[in-house]
C-alpha cells in the first residue's frame, strides 16, 4: 500500500505535490486545506481521508471532522491536526499511525510501536521551513516513509 500524507496546504495545491501523489492508493490530509478546492482535486488522484485544522472555517470545510480513525489494510491511523491535540492514548486505542501536521515541520518517530508521522507542510512557505509531503509505503506490515521536498 501507497500511501500520500500531507497537511497545511493553505489553499495551496502545488503541482509538484500533485505529481508526487500519483499512484497513491489513499491521500491522508491532516488539516488546513484552506479552500474546498485543494479536497476536490486531491479527490481527483485518489480517494481522500480529510480532517479540518484550525484554519478551516469555511462553511464547506467546517463539514470535515476535526479527528479521524481509518483502517487501511489492516494498519489503523489516527488524524489529528496537531500533535498536541491529541486525544487518547494510541497504544491503548490500538492506533499503529498517527498523522498529524499544524507546526509545518517534517517529522517522523516511532514511539511505543506507534509511528508519529508529520509530513510537513506542502503550501505556502513559513519561515525558512521546507515545503514537503511523505509518501509511506506499508507492505507485510513494514513502514517506510519516503520524504517529498517540493521547489518553490
Amino acid at each position: 500500500m501507497k500511501l500520500g500524507i500531507i497537511s497545511d496546504t493553505h489553499g495551496l495545491l502545488r503541482p509538484g505535490a500533485v505529481a508526487a501523489l500519483q499512484g497513491v492508493d489513499y491521500i491522508l490530509h491532516s488539516g488546513d486545506l484552506g479552500h474546498i478546492s485543494i479536497l476536490h482535486e486531491l479527490e481527483k488522484i485518489a480517494q481522500v481521508i480529510a480532517i479540518r485544522g484550525n484554519v478551516d472555517r469555511s462553511e464547506a470545510l467546517m463539514q470535515l471532522p476535526a479527528t479521524a480513525i481509518a483502517e487501511l489494510e489492516g494498519t489503523i491511523f489516527y488524524l489529528v491536526h496537531a500533535r498536541e491535540w491529541l486525544d487518547l492514548d494510541p497504544v491503548s486505542a490500538g492506533i499503529q499511525v498517527v498523522i498529524y501536521g499544524h507546526s509545518h515541520q517534517p517529522f517522523s518517530e516511532t514511539r511505543d510501536g506507534v509511528l508519529y508521522l508529520n509530513p510537513g507542510s506542502a503550501g505556502p512557505r513559513r519561515f525558512h521551513l521546507p515545503i514537503s509531503l511523505a509518501i509511506l509505503h506499508i507492505e507485510g506490515g513494514e513502514k517506510r516513509i519516503e520524504w517529498v521536498y517540493l521547489e518553490e
